[in-house]
C-alpha cells in the first residue's frame, strides 16, 4: 500500500489570475500554503491541497475543466450554498447524489466543484 501523507491536486489553467482569485475567495486567504508568480497552493483540509498553476509557464497542458471534479465535504451544504449565493457565486440548487445533499459550482477555468454533506443518519 502506498503510504500517502499529503495529497495535492494541481489544476493547470489558462485563466490563472481569475482562477486563483476564485479559489482564494472560496477558501479564504488563510488557506494559502504557498504562492509565487505562477503557482498557488491552497489547503482544503488536513493534508489536502489544491494548487493552481499558470499553464503558460508549465509543460503540462490545461484541461479546461474537462473530466475534473473537486469533491469537498462540508458540514452543512445548504448553509454554505446560501453563503455562496449571497456572495454572488453561481451555485446550483441543492440536489441529492448517493443520498447526500450536494451542490455544484464551477471555477473560471471550468473545473467543477462539488460540495456535499453527509446525509442525516449516515455515519
Amino acid at each position: 500500500m502506498l503510504p500517502v501523507v499529503r495529497a495535492n491536486v494541481i489544476l493547470y489553467c489558462e485563466r490563472f489570475a481569475a482562477t486563483v482569485a476564485f479559489h482564494r475567495a472560496l477558501l479564504g486567504d488563510d488557506a494559502v500554503a504557498f504562492e509565487n508568480d505562477w503557482f498557488v497552493e491552497l489547503a482544503v483540509g488536513d493534508g489536502s491541497y489544491v494548487s493552481i498553476a499558470d499553464a503558460s509557464r508549465t509543460t503540462i497542458l490545461p484541461a479546461g475543466g474537462a473530466g475534473i471534479t473537486l469533491s469537498w465535504q462540508v458540514d452543512d451544504v445548504r448553509a454554505v450554498r446560501d453563503e455562496l449565493a449571497i456572495a454572488g457565486v453561481e451555485v446550483s440548487e441543492v440536489r441529492h447524489r448517493f443520498g447526500s445533499p450536494v451542490v455544484d459550482l464551477f471555477d473560471p477555468e471550468g473545473h467543477r466543484i462539488e460540495l456535499w454533506s453527509r446525509a442525516a443518519g449516515v455515519s
